[in-house]
């Protein structure tokens, strides 16, 4: 048995010591051929080898459009695509084959280059025999014909736009010798490389700045077809009744433990149960990323039971697995499993029985208050089973008329719907002015059965200014009235280093990155959300952002980006796009 154990553990290092050596021959190969594509020296050298008897090793080649093809290749095998692996085997296959059969030619082999070349390529083949079982993650089913969909589309019009520019930039004295199939094939040529032989076109002489658009074309042709044919699964099932209701159960008994537990049942998210049905991680799939949000819902002793699966999906079909708005708790957890921790913020917590406002350092927050009270305005808390149909339908519309741009932001920290009749047990407080108008709205989820989560907040932007804060303050004040004794407010991103970059002796590093947060809360509100928490001096739990490989955190916090609404996917047909799933509150 020892034995056995010992003989699969070393198969498994080599095979993937074979899958890195694959993966960085990729890389190399591409810095070549960007290299290539800059230098021109260097590309005519490659032009020279492939036109007198030599060959290059596998896909060094001269161009933009051959850089980013392995460039991709070397992407995508990085994230063990099976569809990657294949390709890169069967043409390297066939470039093994071919270079076995030139040296066979004695005007071939007599070139030591072209015994190398061999070689190299042999090895990568190699490396790929060896390490296949490392090429496992599974793309959608629908990629091969997409794929040959946009390489053919594509091929055409980029050929016909090269053949184009060939026959309006053509400056060969003899160019009445060159035929339009000529120059489509000048230019078909060119897509695939710079420095393409072009001793066979009399009667064809193209500026170099032609080679180069048209090459660049050809780039952004392989971006297309590349993106089509190695997309991660896109459709991952969203909750289903059962999920929903498993959750809701699981939240009766444990959902003290999260602030953030009420969330999972947000509906574009999915669910990965663990086999005792004890626990679940809720994540959504964007950007080929497996965005979990907050920690594992249930039972602690059953999280890594949730934890397991849920990464193994993840590797299955090539997505990245990262965790947003997770405890220390969970982090710790997740920690075992391989992720690693980065600091976001912290969440404000308000202890309701401690809460006053009392004291001179609440004198502001009570000034203000009681000019909001003195105005008139008055706060009507009720949880949403309590409030009629037709009052919450009113509720909703101005609700909606007083949102804040098209989209709404949240996936961590939001519930993405307001007033389902499920969602009975959420709280709302209703604000009006003196003349018994709504002016504003607030909705918390609940936290467990004596604690709140701010969910949504909207006012009319011609109300009183501080009347979020007043809305607050009544229901701390009258929380033993409704039996609260914990309510989770925003999300306070980078909190520490404002509160640590402006005390006396704070070093130039954290000051520097305290400005520059600052300059970006013009936009964002990054500063304001912390000071608009401070003044309830809330108890500061940490969240953290984890992840496996730091390389990945660039696409994570993209994806992270587009799942809170801030960003959308640029520059891509609809046809192309991930479903849209609206988000509201």
């Amino acid at each position: 048995m020892g034995d056995a154990r010992i003989v699969a553990t070393r198969e498994r290092g080599a095979a993937q010591r074979a899958a890195a050596f694959a993966v960085w021959y990729l890389r190399v190969v591409t810095f070549l051929n960007f290299l290539s594509a800059v230098w021109v020296s260097f590309g005519q050298d490659l032009r020279r080898h492939n036109t007198e008897n030599y060959f290059t090793p596998y896909l060094l080649t001269a161009g933009f459009a051959s850089g980013v093809f392995t460039m991709f290749l070397a992407i995508t095998m990085r994230r063990r695509k099976r569809a990657a692996w294949i390709l890169n085997l069967v043409l390297s296959g066939l470039f093994l084959l071919l270079f076995a059969f030139a040296l066979a030619f004695p005007e071939i082999r007599r070139y030591p280059q072209n015994w190398i070349s061999c070689i190299l390529t042999a090895a990568f083949v190699a490396s790929l025999v060896v390490g296949r079982r490392e090429f496992y993650a599974k793309g959608d089913r629908s990629n091969p014909k997409l794929a040959a969909a946009v390489a053919i589309g594509g091929l055409l019009v980029t050929s016909l736009i090269a053949a184009f520019l060939v026959t309006v930039t053509n400056e060969a004295h003899d160019a009445h010798r060159s035929t339009f199939l000529d120059r489509w094939r000048y230019g078909v040529l060119r897509l695939v490389s710079v420095a393409a032989d072009d001793s066979r076109f009399p009667g064809i002489t193209t500026p170099n700045w032609v080679n180069v658009t048209i090459n660049v074309l050809s780039t952004l042709l392989i971006l297309a077809v590349f993106y089509a044919a190695f997309r991660s699964r896109r459709a991952v099932d969203p909750l289903t009744e059962d999920d929903e209701r498993r959750l809701r159960a699981l939240l009766d008994g444990y959902g003290d433990r999260d602030s953030l537990g009420y969330f999972a049942l947000r509906r574009e998210k999915s669910a990965v149960w663990s086999p005792t049905g004890k626990a679940a991680v809720v994540y959504r799939v964007l950007g080929g990323v497996s965005l979990a949000s907050g920690d594992p819902i249930g039972d602690l002793e059953a999280w890594p039971g949730a934890i397991e699966p849920w990464l193994a999906e993840a590797r299955e079909h090539g997505w990245i697995p990262a965790v947003m708005g997770a405890s220390e708790e969970a982090g710790t957890v997740y920690a075992r499993h391989g992720l690693d921790a980065l600091e976001l913020g912290d969440e404000a917590i308000v202890e309701t029985a401690e809460f006053t406002l009392e004291g001179r350092a609440m004198r502001t927050v009570r000034q203000a208050y009681n000019r909001v009270k003195r105005a008139g305005y008055e706060v009507r808390i009720r949880r949403h089973q309590d409030i009629p149909a037709d009052e919450m339908a009113y509720l909703l519309e101005r609700a909606d008329d007083w949102r804040d741009g098209a989209t709404e932001r949240g996936f961590s920290m939001a519930l993405g719907r307001l007033g389902h009749p499920d969602d009975g047990q959420c709280m709302m407080l209703e604000c009006t002015d003196g003349d018994g108008e709504l002016r504003a709205v607030l909705s918390f989820v609940p936290w467990g059965p004596h604690g709140l989560s701010l969910d949504l907040m909207r006012r009319d932007r011609d109300s009183e200014n501080g009347l979020m804060e007043f809305m607050v303050i009544e229901l701390l004040n009258r929380a033993q009235e409704i039996q609260i004794t914990q309510v989770s407010l925003n999300f306070a991103m980078f909190r520490s280093v404002f509160e640590r970059g402006a005390r006396l002796g704070a070093g130039p590093v954290l000051r520097l990155w305290r400005s520059l947060l600052s300059f970006f809360s013009r936009w964002w509100q990054i500063e304001s959300l912390y000071r608009a928490n401070a003044k309830y001096r809330p108890i500061w739990e940490p969240r953290f952002l984890l992840f496996e490989k730091s390389a990945d955190l660039l696409r994570i916090g993209v994806a992270s980006a587009r799942a809170e609404g801030f960003l959308e996917a640029p520059g891509l047909p609809k046809w192309l796009h991930r479903k849209h799933l609206e988000s509201h509150g």
